[in-house]
């Protein structure tokens, strides 16, 4: 595969890896100088849609952010490095990893401090759902998280048609959540 093929039927996960780093500023942060979660989950999803471009080369819009873990606070002045790649692709949509660290900018010190899996879904200019390569993993590592990403698929699959079932049963119900406001 050439460095031009933009439709290969498979890619590498190492083809996808995207890091991003950024300093934390008084602008990123709450009033005790920790960087806000909203800051954080902003800057995993845009390292995250980074690895889906470079696995998709198409427009690529965010479908979910599937788990998130906040492991420890980051201090205004910290370094944010956040790194990326694909854990598997589906037909149209994939499974992005985000790994996030921390480092004091004086002592050198490096922490693991937010973990997330995202799904992108590749479009068109008008929006509809473009076809995607494979992915191809290569080491032990990436077959693990490629196993792993099709559970977490199946389990969102679940998910996704219980919340269905309890709209319909909800909505057949009457319930009055499901009308909209209601004056007290």
């Amino acid at each position: 595969m050439s460095s031009t093929d933009t439709n290969p039927a498979a890619r590498t996960v190492a083809s996808t890896q995207s890091e991003m780093t950024e300093i934390i500023l008084p602008n990123d942060t709450n009033i005790l100088g920790n960087l806000l979660g909203g800051r954080l989950m902003h800057f995993i999803d845009m390292t995250g849609a980074m690895a889906a471009f470079r696995h998709a080369r198409t427009y690529i819009v965010t479908a979910a952010m599937d788990h998130i873990d906040f492991i420890r606070p980051v201090h205004l002045g910290d370094l944010l490095t956040l790194r990326s790649s694909v854990n598997r692709a589906f037909k149209t949509s994939m499974e992005v990893g985000v790994k996030v660290w921390a480092e004091n900018p004086q002592s050198g010190a490096l922490v693991h401090v937010a973990s997330a899996y995202l799904v992108f879904v590749a479009i068109d200019k008008e929006g509809r759902r473009l076809k995607i390569p494979q992915l191809r993993p290569e080491t032990a590592d990436e077959q693990r998280r490629y196993a792993d990403a099709l559970l977490r698929r199946e389990h969102r699959e679940a998910e996704s048609s219980r919340r269905k079932q309890e709209q319909i049963a909800t909505a057949a119900l009457g319930s009055p959540s499901t009308a909209g406001p209601q004056s007290i």
